[in-house]
């Protein structure tokens, strides 16, 4: 996943694409320190805050967050950003910490169609003949990949749908010539 102006972007928002639609509100939680639990998590924020106890929160969280991340978090922990690190008390620690393990985003919409990465619908399967990927409707036409109204996860599924219903295809159509 990766953070981009306009939200997120990455496998795990294209993924989770296909079960968004526009009739729905829908949130999104992130952790964004999962290999800490939220003691460890507060532990390592005061670890940091007493390694630059002069220095002001908004230029501590260096070593916590990518630089595009940090004026957000700044401003989303409702910490005085002008404040000293050795004057965070305990609660606003706490809650750095709620907000990092529970980031919580409102999806408002999906990218424009021309921005499209990946694609829903397509013939439905089971207008297909899933052992030669010929249409049950119209014989003599074939239909490979994402035409197919098939999703699947993001990480080479999709590929992997697209070449195997190709090699079907390809396979049935030489049978039927006789060159296979």
């Amino acid at each position: 996943m990766s953070f981009q102006r306009y939200g997120i972007a990455g496998p795990l928002s294209l993924s989770a694409s296909c079960f968004i639609d526009d009739k729905d509100d829908y949130r999104i939680v992130i952790d964004l320190k999962p290999g800490l639990d939220f003691e460890q998590l507060v532990r390592r924020i005061q670890r940091d805050f007493d390694e630059t106890p002069n220095l002001e929160f908004r230029e501590s969280l260096g070593r916590l967050f990518p630089k595009e991340l940090r004026a957000d978090m700044v401003r989303l922990s409702g910490i005085d950003p002008d404040k000293l690190c050795n004057q965070i008390t305990r609660e606003e620690k706490e809650a750095l910490a709620r907000l990092t393990k529970g980031l919580t985003l409102n999806v408002t919409g999906l990218r424009p169609i021309e921005e499209g990465i990946v694609t829903r619908g397509g013939v439905k399967t089971k207008e297909i003949n899933p052992a030669t990927m010929e249409s049950k409707i119209i014989s003599g036409l074939y239909f490979s990949g994402e035409i197919i109204d098939c999703d699947a996860m993001t990480g080479g599924y999709n590929l992997q749908i697209a070449f195997a219903t190709a090699e079907t295809a390809v396979r049935a159509i030489l049978k039927q010539k006789g060159d296979l």
